[in-house]
């Protein structure tokens, strides 16, 4: 999987709490490439700064309550994917935390373009050497409550786990990914924010597509192939923005 473009710590500006409507839905973006892309949905958007990224609203057709949303920018990784879980959740209080974003899929497994519903996140690259490492793993792994769902789904999803590490996958993890939790993609922040969502009884929804496979032979966005990965972001993000309109409807 490709990882987000890496730019420098971006300044504080939002010192001041401006009067706010009430948000009932956040929705976290986490790369720099996803915020990129989301931008060019969102032209007219006026965004602020918090300590973890930019933000804004939007208070059009995003459902048919015409309920204002906030999109914010999380930033890559699981250490600002959880510092601005706990922010938004403690800023604006929402009903629903929505993860909009990409994964990079197992060659062989699932295809590109591939919508995951994440029901479950385990966090892989944690490495315990002095105690148990499966009760270490299985600390930090969350399942998801998606009952409120349905049966019926707005998009074509694929239903499984996704596994995140601070890390692109690398071709010699993915057979011990595959035999050892069965799953089929990963990314950098997904288990991240569902287990802060979670410690905060907050209904967490995560949506990511598959932009690039990796396999035996490696990463097809690596090694001076970001723009592979860049340009299927940008579609995936089109894509999800598109439902998720029905996606909110679902949970008021």
């Amino acid at each position: 999987m490709a990882s987000a473009c890496r730019s420098g710590k971006k300044p504080f500006l939002d010192k001041v709490m401006i009067e706010q409507p009430k948000i009932k839905t956040v929705i976290i973006i986490s790369s720099d490439t996803e915020w990129k892309a989301l931008g060019e949905i969102f032209p007219e958007a006026e965004p602020l700064v918090s300590p973890y990224g930019q933000w804004f609203f939007v208070e059009r057709e995003i459902s048919r309550l015409k309920e204002p949303v906030v999109f914010f920018h999380g930033g890559w990784g699981k250490i600002s994917a959880a510092a601005s879980t706990q922010y938004v959740i403690d800023r604006w209080s929402p009903k629903l935390l929505v993860n909009l974003g990409t994964c990079g899929g197992f060659e062989g497994e699932i295809e590109k373009s591939t919508i995951i519903l994440a029901e479950r996140t385990i966090v892989y690259d944690i490495i315990e050497q002095m105690l148990d490492f499966d009760e270490a793993i299985a600390c930090y792994a969350t399942d998801i409550d998606l009952s409120w769902i349905g049966e019926n789904y707005p998009q074509d999803v694929r239903k499984t786990l996704l596994v995140s590490g601070d890390r692109d996958l690398r071709a010699e993890d993915i057979t011990g990914l595959k035999s050892k939790y069965s799953a089929v993609a990963g990314d950098w922040e997904s288990g991240a924010i569902a287990w802060v969502a979670c410690r905060n009884n907050t209904r967490c929804l995560i949506l990511r597509g598959v932009t690039d496979l990796v396999g035996s032979s490696g990463g097809e966005a690596y090694e001076g192939n970001f723009q592979v990965y860049a340009e299927n972001a940008g579609q995936i993000l089109k894509k999800l923005i598109h439902h998720l309109p029905e996606w909110i409807e679902k949970s008021f």
